[in-house]
């Protein structure tokens, strides 16, 4: 139990040092010449990195056949929705001021924020539901219908993150592939797992992003 909780700590800190960084860069006005570009770029990494992350436990934890990394999938789910809330702020009201006239107009012309959004708007819930008490409220098997946001998340973030950048898409197609990947091995162990019990698999209770 001892060693779980300094796992847990050890976690929690690597997941901040992103932000410790950002937040040095800035102590020390060492943002680029464009500062408001650099933080929604950085934030923006660190969310889809740490949402890959998140969906890559279950895989890892069978395969590895570790099955207590699964207590760590709620810490990371939660780092990846704080760095994507950071990301929107930093859209939202440092570079558009919280102009709704503006905003609507990025809507109407640029589909990467229309993606986005919707990334964003799917972990919305799942943070706010990935308490015990939160799945005790809705059940089983509703919590695990809404906890599959996530998967909207990962189709998402990839596809705002290509149509970004326009030109240099290494990064978004290599997201894009590992989101492809762990959908592809939920979709078939499920599969694998109702032909051998006629039933769908078990799913762990253990929130995607609390």
């Amino acid at each position: 139990m001892l060693r779980r909780r300094w796992a847990k700590v050890v976690l929690f800190l690597l997941c901040l040092l992103p932000f410790f960084r950002l937040a040095w860069r800035f102590w020390n006005n060492d943002l680029t010449a464009n500062p408001i570009e650099y933080i929604t770029h950085f934030t923006g990494d660190w969310a889809i990195r740490l949402v890959m992350m998140t969906l890559a436990v279950t895989p890892l934890r069978r395969l590895l056949h570790v099955p207590d990394l699964i207590r760590f999938r709620r810490m990371v789910g939660l780092f990846a929705f704080f760095y994507a809330s950071l990301h929107f702020l930093t859209w939202f009201g440092l570079d558009k001021f919280f102009d709704m006239h503006e905003i609507l107009k990025d809507f109407a012309k640029r589909r990467f924020i229309t993606a986005g959004l919707a990334a964003f708007l799917a972990m919305l819930p799942l943070a706010v539901t990935s308490t015990t008490g939160w799945i005790r409220r809705l059940g089983g098997r509703r919590w695990q219908a809404l906890h599959r946001l996530i998967y909207l998340t990962a189709i998402a973030a990839p596809a705002h993150y290509y149509w970004l950048v326009k030109s240099d898409v290494r990064w978004p197609l290599f997201y894009a592939s590992l989101a492809a990947l762990l959908l592809l091995y939920r979709a078939a162990s499920w599969l694998f797992a109702r032909r051998s019990n006629g039933t769908p698999a078990t799913k762990s209770a253990e929130p995607a992003v609390p």
